[in-house]
């Protein structure tokens, strides 16, 4: 008989995420339960009760989780570009990868549908926070704090609104599959543009 590792609280948690991501990319936001989630890394449902408490739980663990390793990545790339070593392009991507292949888009329509809104605040949270910890250094290249706040605002929606039916819209409305993307690396672009500081 062989015996499991023993983890920390914190790699427990850690990987009971990471297991509920990969489910979630996998297979849907549906799939991502206790049950689901500790078979897959051998654990017990009693154990996964423990870290999270429910379901609910797990599911909101797992929207902060996802909204701090997004809000990471696009932070990362907000500064390569303002250093000039990105473009406003790689910020769309990212942030498009974010809500489709990385699945909050799924798991923000799985958590409206199921009631469970509260949710959704770790990722709201996250994303506001982001916007702040850019929005002062912009403000002091354009004098317009507000103007990060609403490229974020438009940014977000587009990539929500993209993960969810952006394929199959831009489809009949004979496009291509790119062209959200388009358009928010235009509006981004424009953006930047308008506000660079004048010599």
């Amino acid at each position: 008989m062989t015996s499991r590792k023993r983890l920390t609280p914190e790699e427990s948690r850690s990987s009971a995420l990471e297991a509920a991501r990969a489910l979630l990319i996998e297979t849907g936001p549906q799939s991502v339960t206790l049950k689901a989630v500790a078979g897959r890394i051998g654990r017990t449902h009693a154990n996964l009760l423990h870290h999270f408490g429910s379901a609910s739980g797990l599911q909101k663990a797992l929207a902060e989780h996802l909204a701090r390793t997004v809000c990471e990545t696009i932070i990362e790339a907000v500064r390569a570009s303002r250093a000039g070593l990105g473009s406003a392009r790689e910020v769309v991507d990212l942030a498009f990868d974010a809500f489709d292949r990385e699945g909050a888009g799924a798991l923000t329509s799985w958590m409206l549908l199921t009631g469970n809104e509260d949710a959704l605040h770790p990722i709201i949270e996250t994303i506001h926070e982001l916007v702040d910890e850019i929005a002062p250094e912009e403000a002091e290249h354009c004098g317009d704090e507000q103007r990060v706040h609403r490229d974020t605002l438009s940014l977000v929606l587009l990539a929500l609104g993209d993960a969810l039916i952006g394929g199959a819209l831009a489809k009949s409305l004979g496009l291509p599959r790119d062209a959200a993307r388009e358009r928010a690396q235009g509006m981004l672009e424009a953006s930047i543009a308008e506000n660079q500081p004048q010599d």
